[in-house]
């Protein structure tokens, strides 16, 4: 049996950490990190064969839940952690200490045959409350607007409600989809769809976005709409819907966990996360590590 499919098959049977041994790294969350996170841990392993890694999805919610029973070593977020999670997770012992691994542009796609090239956030915001439910009001066609996004426990959730839906309900209409890739093949089948998804994602092998999928273009309300595939549209703060792909760890990583990170966040690690469709960390985000020793 591979490596990787030891700490997959750990994973999944639950296995402790003490269970296997002190240099088993344990890391549950976000959906949209998973893929990154697992290709991450794949090479670091190949560099250090004593270190077994297993990471598993589930959400952001998932992931941070497990770091506050402190059954994890790192916690995957889409999204940072709210007060009342660091407020849990200090009551049961843990000191949560957020680390930015990488940038996401979070994309707004379409079927491709939608003829609609860009909206503004006001626009995409009401389309998800279900303020505008036909695409003719729109420009585009006279289909009512079909809506698709992730379900409550998803990090991208909770942040596309908070910063595009302005903290209110999405419509009661929108279909709940289980993780990037359902949402990507839900879309291309739907001339209605409009969605939600990690930049990461929008790719196919072929480094192309998905053929049955167009990436919308999103302005802030200036009507100069810039797309969120282009590096420099986000790394200069233009791209409105960027966000931070997070891992934390309880209290300061330390050993293997320590090493770990600071692979992701090495040269090497940086250029893994551009290879997957991400962006390298940048600005702010570098200061905030450095609060975490790196």
């Amino acid at each position: 049996m591979n490596k990787r499919l030891f700490v997959i098959l750990l994973a999944v049977l639950g296995v402790t950490t003490s269970a296997v041994s002190q240099n088993f790294i344990q890391i549950k969350g976000s959906d949209t990190s998973v893929n990154l996170v697992q290709r991450l841990a794949e090479v670091y392993m190949e560099k250090d064969p004593k270190t077994a890694i297993a990471v598993t999805g589930g959400g952001s919610g998932v992931g941070i839940a497990a770091l506050i029973a402190n059954k994890v070593q790192i916690a995957d977020a889409s999204r940072p952690m709210k007060e009342k999670e660091y407020a849990a997770a200090k009551e049961n012992g843990v000191l949560a200490v957020e680390i930015a691994i990488g940038i996401d542009a979070l994309s707004v796609i379409v079927n491709h045959d939608n003829p609609i090239q860009s909206l503004s956030m006001a626009q995409v915001g009401a389309i998800f409350r279900g303020e505008i439910s036909n695409w003719k009001d729109l420009g585009g066609p006279n289909l009512p607007i079909s809506l698709y996004g992730r379900q409550p426990s998803s990090g991208t959730y909770v942040f596309f409600q908070e910063h595009v839906l302005g903290n209110k309900d999405y419509s009661a209409k929108m279909k709940q989809m289980n993780g990037n890739a359902q949402i990507i093949e839900a879309v291309s089948a739907d001339k209605a769809a409009i969605s939600y998804c990690g930049v990461g994602y929008v790719f196919a092998e072929n480094g192309e976005v998905h053929s049955g999928i167009k990436v919308l273009d999103i302005d802030n309300g200036n009507k100069n709409p810039v797309s969120p595939l282009l590096k420099e549209n986000i790394t200069n703060g233009k791209y409105p819907i960027a966000r931070a792909l997070y891992q934390y760890t309880n209290g300061k990583p330390k050993a293997n966990v320590k090493s770990f990170v600071g692979f992701i966040l090495s040269p090497d690690g940086q250029k893994i996360v551009e290879e997957m469709g991400f962006y390298p960390v940048s600005g702010v985000y570098l200061d905030n590590n450095k609060k975490a020793g790196f």
